[in-house]
């Protein structure tokens, strides 16, 4: 062995995870030809991986479940709210316990795992295949999906006829009493209220609090279901999909869209220290490429693929910057409470 080969033997051994990162960054970075070959021989070898996921548990099964029938890699999933997706892979990293190989969620906490330095990036071909917006220019994490606010209404207490056109025409007191909200939305209310013009934008909800009440609840499965039973009859914030899905079991809820449309990219990312990389950048590629995409549009989402944008093609749509929303995190959080959550009297 050489003397530079000596040398980067030792350093291996003083320093193993600096060495295991580093073999992980050659594999994720690969491009060469042999790519997926490469990709797949290494995960027959692995057999398993280790995701972490806010998704539900319906929808990654069907994921889940095509990916190991078409791989035969397992699928170890845990799941939980997106706030303790990023606790825990935090503090597993902090603790030196490297278990996750796959965390999957909405972008805001994806971009605050980037900038805690725990997220590989990555390069595939199949990134080339997304919208602008769900490939950062760090390519530590990629979009899969958008979640786009909607509003969704109970079909047996509000006619399509009276649906508004505006969040302007809210403030008809017919809506007096009827109206909800999700509890912790402020990347949909920045969206929409700067887009509106900040000044107006809080002015005309603040207006509308007063004047018709918005009950907030938390949990969009949840208010989205509250939808459907009538509890609330018209709600402001829905995820498309998961109003889509109820309509499809034959509940009485539809949704549709008001100006200006604001949608979060979701996606997933490569931990660093990935104790399956292979699998994981396996499952990583089934997610963006086509058949992931067309699972993400049977169940009701917006996939990320440019060809497969679904029931809202053609609608412009605001994407929220999860960046510049974790910069102005506190800024939005202090001004939703005190429009939806503590209104002045």
């Amino acid at each position: 062995m050489n003397t530079a080969g000596r040398l980067v033997a030792l350093l291996c051994a003083l320093l193993p995870g600096a060495a295991a990162a580093d073999a992980i960054s050659d594999i994720a970075l690969y491009a060469a030809a042999d790519r997926t070959e490469r990709i797949a021989a290494g995960a027959r070898k692995e057999g398993t991986l280790n995701l972490y996921t806010s998704l539900t548990v319906e929808d990654m099964a069907a994921l889940n479940g095509a990916f190991e029938a078409k791989h035969g890699e397992k699928v170890q999933m845990w799941r939980a709210t997106s706030d303790k997706v990023v606790q825990r892979v935090l503090t597993e990293a902090r603790a030196g316990r490297h278990e996750v190989d796959i965390v999957e969620t909405n972008a805001p906490p994806l971009e605050s795992l980037h900038r805690e330095g725990v997220l590989q990036e990555v390069r595939s071909p199949l990134q080339a295949e997304l919208i602008a917006a769900a490939v950062p220019a760090h390519r530590e994490w990629v979009g899969s999906r958008l979640n786009v606010f909607v509003q969704a209404y109970n079909t047996t207490l509000v006619k399509r006829g009276e649906l508004p056109h505006s969040y302007r025409d809210l403030l008809d007191p017919r809506w007096k009493g009827r109206l909800g909200i999700e509890a912790a939305d402020e990347d949909w209310f920045a969206g929409v209220v700067t887009a509106l013009g900040e000044a107006d934008g809080l002015r005309l909800f603040r207006e509308l609090v007063a004047a018709n009440g918005i009950s907030v609840r938390r949990g969009h499965t949840l208010l989205t279901n509250l939808v459907a039973s009538g509890e609330v009859p018209l709600a402001l914030t829905v995820y498309n999909f998961t109003a889509e899905q109820l309509k499809r079991k034959g509940a009485p809820i539809d949704w549709f869209a008001m100006q200006p449309v604001v949608a979060r990219p979701n996606g997933l990312a490569l931990a660093r220290r990935a104790a399956h990389p292979h699998a994981a950048l396996l499952y990583y590629d089934f997610m963006i490429g086509e058949e992931g995409q067309r699972i993400l549009e049977s169940r009701g989402f917006v996939p990320a693929r440019r060809s497969l944008q679904g029931a809202l093609a053609g609608t412009p749509l605001r994407l929220i910057d999860p960046a510049l929303m974790l910069d102005q995190a506190e800024k939005w959080a202090r001004i939703y409470e005190s429009t939806f959550l503590s209104p002045r009297r």
